[in-house]
């Protein structure tokens, strides 16, 4: 499990690592040389929805979206827990709905492609759809963790 969480983590982090990358460089050539990286707009917006997807996996796993939770914070442990459960079973039907959705369309990009490059834009759809896929299943995994009573193993030391 631990593998699964470090290879999201370091997956949504490296597609950040390539959004910096990528607008830094397009900001250097455009003062230095006078002229843009093509497609860098284009690509930097995929990137950060694949970067998006595969954060949204962790956020969705470690049940630490932002949110308002004056009523739970009032509840009872036992209210708590069944809150938990049912907010995170709804998540999971939102989620393998958005990866299903994004698997259609991912895989219906025909030719499709950037424009002044002409880069694919499945290139870009299918790794959203794999971190959107794989936040179903770490969500379907919090749910089995909620169920049987674990809510405390979800949050790692350093962020609990």
């Amino acid at each position: 499990m631990k593998r699964l969480l470090a290879a999201t983590e370091t997956t949504a982090a490296f597609f950040l690592l390539l959004i910096a990358l990528l607008t830094a460089s397009n900001v250097f050539v455009r003062y230095v040389f006078g002229f843009q990286i093509p497609d860098w707009f284009d690509g930097a917006s995929m990137l950060q929805a694949i970067a998006l997807s595969w954060g949204f996996a962790l956020a969705t796993y470690y049940g630490s979206h932002i949110c308002v939770d004056l009523f739970w914070e009032l509840s009872s442990p036992a209210t708590k827990r069944r809150i938990d459960l049912f907010a995170t079973a709804l998540t999971l039907v939102f989620s393998i709905a958005m990866a299903w959705m994004m698997w259609v369309k991912s895989l219906n990009t025909g030719g499709q492609t950037t424009m002044d490059l002409l880069l694919p834009l499945d290139w870009f759809f299918i790794p959203a759809s794999f971190g959107l896929s794989v936040g179903a299943v770490l969500c379907a995994l919090r749910l089995v963790k909620l169920w049987r009573g674990e809510a405390e193993d979800l949050m790692p030391e350093e962020m609990a």
